[in-house]
C-alpha cells in the first residue's frame, strides 16, 4: 500500500506571476506535476523530497504551467452556453449533432430517429425531465457502441490480449483508462465523438496490456495496429469534454 502524506499548499513566483500549488509526498521515485481543468496545480513528490527541491521543480516547469493555464482558460472561454434541454436544441452523438424532438406522452422514453433525438416525457417537458431521459439514452447508446467497438478492436490485437471487463462512467479529465487489474473504463461522453476517436481510445488502452507505461515500445505497438494514431489523438484532444454534464 502506498503511503501518501497530507496535501500542503505552497506558492512560487515566476517573473511577475504567482503560481500557487499543492504538494504531497508518497513512496514514489520521482517528482511529477499535474494541472487540472480548474487550473489547480498538484505536485507529487518522493517521501524524502525537501520543500526547496519541490519549489525548484515547480519553477523549472513554470513556463509550461502558465502556458497550460492559458490553454485551459481559452478552452473554457470558447465553450458554448449551457444547454436548455428544449425542443430544437442541438446535441452531439458519434461526431454529429442532432436536434432534440421533445414531446409528452403516456410513457417516458428516448430514441434516435436518424435525423433527431426524440424525447418523450410522461410529465412536463421541463429541462430536468428532458436531461434525465437524454442522459439515460446516452448511457444506453454508450453500452452498445463501446462493447461493439471493443470487440472489433480486440480482433486486431495479439491473441494474448484478453477481453477486459468494461466500465462506463463520466470522467472530467480522461477519455479512458486501464486499471492494474485489467478493467477498462471509458468516458461516457466519448459516445459524442466520432467512431475513429472511440477506436483510438480503446486501442490505446488495449496496448497497455502489453506495455503499462507510455514508453517508445508502447507507441510503436500502437502504431502497428493504428498507424494514424497521432492524427486521431490530436483531433480528439482538440475537443473539450462536454461541459454540461
Amino acid at each position: 500500500m502506498r503511503t501518501v502524506t497530507e496535501s500542503l499548499p505552497d506558492l512560487v513566483t515566476f517573473g511577475t506571476a504567482g503560481i500557487p500549488y499543492r504538494y504531497c509526498r508518497s513512496r514514489r521515485r520521482s517528482l511529477s506535476i499535474t494541472v487540472y481543468p480548474d487550473l489547480t496545480v498538484v505536485v507529487r513528490a518522493p517521501m524524502r523530497a525537501k520543500t526547496t527541491k519541490i519549489r525548484e521543480f515547480v519553477l523549472t516547469h513554470a513556463l509550461w504551467i502558465l502556458k497550460t493555464w492559458r490553454r485551459l482558460e481559452a478552452r473554457a472561454a470558447s465553450r458554448p452556453p449551457a444547454p436548455r434541454y428544449a425542443g430544437g436544441e442541438m446535441h452531439p452523438y458519434l461526431g454529429e449533432t442532432y436536434p432534440l424532438d421533445v414531446h409528452t406522452g403516456c410513457k417516458a422514453s428516448a430514441a434516435f430517429l436518424s435525423d433527431r433525438i426524440r424525447i418523450t416525457t410522461k410529465g412536463e417537458t421541463t429541462p430536468e425531465n428532458v436531461k434525465k431521459l437524454l442522459d439515460r439514452w446516452y448511457r444506453a447508446q454508450a453500452e452498445i457502441v463501446f462493447n461493439e467497438r471493443l470487440g472489433a478492436c480486440l480482433r486486431r490485437m495479439p491473441k494474448d490480449v484478453p477481453l477486459p471487463p468494461l466500465r462506463i462512467r463520466p470522467m472530467k479529465t480522461l477519455w479512458g483508462s486501464l486499471s492494474p487489474h485489467g478493467s477498462m473504463t471509458l468516458n461516457l461522453w466519448l459516445v459524442t465523438m466520432p467512431l475513429e476517436y472511440v477506436d483510438y481510445v480503446i486501442m490505446h488502452e488495449l496496448c497497455h496490456f502489453t506495455f503499462k507505461s507510455h514508453g517508445p515500445r508502447f507507441w510503436k505497438l500502437l502504431e502497428r495496429f493504428l498507424p494514424d494514431w497521432r492524427e486521431r489523438r490530436k483531433k480528439l484532444n482538440s475537443h473539450t469534454l462536454p461541459h454540461m454534464w
